[in-house]
């Protein structure tokens, strides 16, 4: 396990079918800082499910769980099945706005109920020596979102809770969905740097509306922690520039083409019956985002990676094409330089 408060100082959030094992593993070849966080795990999925619904590569480390739940004593159980399987931290979800976790009475709902999630705060930090944490919101609905949101902080932070991931907007759990709610409510950065400089002795990192490395760079300037979401995914080689920029590591960096291969190997070593190579390649489209031969390398590992027939050299054929791509582009400007 590794020194998990350091590299609170940039993470990547915790993503519905987005931030799976695969993705994770693909994420840490680009950078070696980062905390990364799982997708979302119930409680009832790791108490009843027959699933394994903790499974993670040793190289993802530094890596957090992100556990969905309201009730004390399973949250305890399942932080205990966590440590066991050497996870860095447990993250509550008190953030989500999906009809499916309001209706099993946790995440973003829970803002309104500081005390369940205190009581759960309490059970787990007694079953665990790991870090529990909690990732909200700035309030919900009509909830004063000044008032409402220190009393849920104040509550929380009272049971122990030392560390708090906020999403810089409101979540309207009626009449929005949860892609509106990424989007519409507005971002108030200054209502979570309030909370720093009225909490200093918290760990406050900020989320929500993060897309470059300049506004993370802004952001630590006023709170301990950026986590960035869509724009990781999207865009994954930003995160190249991470362990300098934000950590301090001079440490070169891989190139594209070499993660590719890395990532070719980890897919060898895959062998699962159900596993599928556009199981991995599905997280690195956005790989090549802004060079020259990007989208035919989206094109390629999409057209290529998604039908019955398993391509297990698909990421290799995709490279091959791109580095095509990119010799003819080369040699085009150059004969132009020439002309």
């Amino acid at each position: 396990m590794s020194d998990i408060s350091k590299s609170r100082k940039f993470s990547v959030a915790p993503m519905l079918d987005w931030t799976d094992q695969h993705c994770r593993y693909f994420l840490r070849q680009i950078s070696k800082h980062s905390l990364l966080y799982t997708e979302m795990v119930t409680t009832g999925a790791l108490i009843y499910g027959k699933g394994d619904y903790l499974a993670f590569n040793e190289e993802e480390h530094p890596v957090a769980l992100q556990l969905g739940g309201c009730d004390p004593s399973d949250m305890a159980r399942c932080s205990e099945m966590a440590q066991a399987r050497g996870y860095d931290e447990i993250n509550i979800n008190v953030g989500c706005p999906s009809d499916r976790v309001k209706n099993g009475a946790f995440g973003a709902c829970l803002m309104a109920q500081p005390e369940v999630v205190a009581d759960c705060v309490k059970a787990m930090q007694a079953a665990v020596d790991i870090p529990v944490t909690v990732k909200c919101r700035i309030g919900i609905d009509d909830m004063d979102e000044y008032e409402g949101f220190a009393r849920f902080i104040d509550i929380v932070a009272d049971a122990g809770c030392d560390t708090f991931i906020v999403h810089a907007r409101k979540a309207w759990l009626q009449g929005l969905s949860p892609k509106e709610n990424r989007e519409i409510p507005p971002l108030n950065y200054p209502r979570v740097y309030q909370l720093k400089e009225t909490h200093p002795n918290l760990n406050i990192s900020i989320n929500g509306g993060v897309k470059t490395l300049d506004d993370t760079l802004e952001h630590l300037n006023k709170v301990d922690g950026v986590m960035m979401g869509r724009e990781a995914y999207s865009n994954p080689y930003l995160l190249s520039s991470v362990d300098k920029q934000v950590f301090g590591d001079d440490a070169q960096v891989k190139s594209r083409s070499e993660i590719v291969h890395i990532m070719q190997q980890y897919i060898e070593r895959q062998t699962g019956e159900w596993f599928k190579p556009w199981h991995v390649a599905r997280h690195m489209l956005g790989l090549y985002q802004g060079q020259a031969g990007g989208r035919i390398w989206r094109r390629y590992l999409s057209q290529n990676g998604t039908g019955k027939e398993r391509d297990p050299n698909l990421l290799m054929n995709a490279l091959e094409q791109v580095e095509q791509a990119q010799a003819n582009a080369k040699a085009f400007n150059d004969s132009r330089v020439t002309e």
